[in-house]
């Protein structure tokens, strides 16, 4: 496992996550607000925009990658001396994440430059006063296609809450897994693209050239006329009126053919070379995008990556050390957990299990029907405290029926983002509150 390279001497690094930090999206309820204590205490006082560093941390990511383009971001950290103009797309983007946490000069830059960019969608958010107001607003957005400039708005906004902001935050994660399918479309459409434009380039050439040649023979032709009306004069002597008249009209038939027929040609040049830079655009259009997408695709799976193998690390490294080092106690608020997890990938069960049973958890698996039949459900729900299932990797079938005897047992269940370790790191974090709650709730 490659270790993660240190941050060069002009880059700070990021400040630890506030103790209030953003779950996993789907998880309900959550606490009051996700930003720091002090920013909640402050804003219930007196309501305003909240500074991007009174945000959770998690929501730096998404907000510096969706709200700011490369060369704003580029340009608002050379202001803070933070880049020497070398930096790759990526290594800005790790720095704007980490300069969003902080609390200093640098910082409010960053804040100021998504402001000035995106002041028109903030303008239209002032309208809203509820948080159904602020999600209105957000649909609106999305519709006229300001998604950077709606997302920016509604998570500053006073009046938005931790569901606004789960469902928000939801959907602008998922467009960025689109971007795979989108760049395989995007490719094949640029392949298209320059089949075609090769295609009219040579037929443009042809046409040109037949054209040249049309303007030549013609040209010949007038001479040919021409030496040949003069010879005709010299030798009859001087033509009467009525023999002039008609070799006249003769070449001015000629000469007028010849014009209509330059004058469709050059129609038809002129319609292809229209079609021709039209096409061009597009093209140049496509590819910046396929460019841009693959960017922003590079820079989502490294840091995917490092979370997993970050917290794969520590799974394996706390599984190493149980057979050298007495068990640690496990913390007081999971100790005596049932969770149940529905789904899941087989080569992730052995992580998941080592992190739930550290944590001091009891750790309960049905694979979803998958090998398990769907009659052992019933009985795994009713020995947990919480049920937990990814809903990139379970069946239909099996959420349909875990949704309906958790309802019926009064037992909570959390829907994971993915199957991944990060998902379920964030839900068993907040699995002793959730079934804590869910036990208030019963009758």
């Amino acid at each position: 496992m490659t270790s993660v390279p240190r941050l060069p001497p002009f880059a700070m690094p990021r400040p630890p996550a506030p103790a209030v930090g953003l779950r996993d999206m789907r998880l309900a309820p959550l606490p009051p607000r996700m930003i720091a204590p002090a920013a909640v205490e402050a804003m219930s006082r007196t309501p305003r925009r909240p500074r991007i560093r009174e945000l959770s941390g998690h929501l730096h990511c998404s907000i510096v990658g969706t709200c700011l383009s490369t060369g704003e971001l580029r340009q608002t950290l050379a202001k803070a001396g933070l880049t020497d103009g070398t930096s790759s797309d990526h290594e800005l983007h790790r720095r704007g994440v980490t300069l969003a946490g902080r609390h200093d000069s640098a910082a409010k830059l960053l804040h100021k430059a998504l402001d000035r960019r995106h002041r028109p969608a903030i303008a239209r958010f002032e309208k809203a006063t509820t948080p159904d107001a602020v999600m209105a607003q957000w649909r609106l957005a999305v519709k006229q296609g300001d998604v950077p400039g709606g997302y920016w708005a509604a998570m500053t906004h006073p009046a938005t809450n931790d569901a606004v902001i789960r469902e928000i935050f939801g959907e602008v994660h998922m467009l960025s897994h689109l971007v795979g399918a989108a760049n395989r479309a995007d490719i094949r459409r640029l392949a298209e693209l320059e089949a075609e434009n090769g295609k009219l380039r040579d037929k443009l050439a042809r046409q040109h050239d037949q054209l040249r040649d049309g303007i030549s023979a013609r040209d010949a032709r007038i001479r040919e006329l021409e030496d040949l009306l003069a010879r005709r004069l010299g030798e009859d002597g001087p033509a009467g009126p009525g023999d002039e008249a008609s070799a006249q009209a003769a070449l001015e038939g000629v000469v007028a053919g010849l014009e209509r027929r330059l004058r469709a040609e050059g129609n038809r040049r002129a319609a292809l070379e229209e079609r021709l830079a039209r096409l061009t655009g597009m093209l140049d259009r496509e590819r910046e995008q396929m460019r841009a997408l693959e960017r922003r695709e590079r820079i989502l799976r490294d840091e995917l990556e490092a979370v997993e193998a970050s917290l794969a690390d520590d799974v394996d490294a706390a599984a190493a050390g149980v057979a050298a080092e007495p068990a640690p106690t496990p913390p007081a608020s999971l100790e005596g957990l049932s969770l149940l997890y529905v789904g899941g990938r087989a080569d992730r069960l052995g992580h998941l299990r080592a992190l739930g049973e550290k944590r001091g958890a009891r750790f309960l698996h049905h694979d979803g029907g998958v090998d398990d039949r769907s009659g052992l459900l019933g009985g795994l729900v009713n020995r947990a405290d919480v049920v937990m299932f990814p809903v990139d990797c379970v069946s239909h079938e099996a959420v349909t029926i875990v949704k309906r005897l958790c309802r019926q047992m009064s037992k909570p269940y959390v829907p994971l983002r993915s199957s991944g370790m990060g998902s379920f790191a964030a839900a068993v974090a907040d699995a002793p509150t959730l079934s804590i709650q869910h036990q208030r709730r019963k009758p």
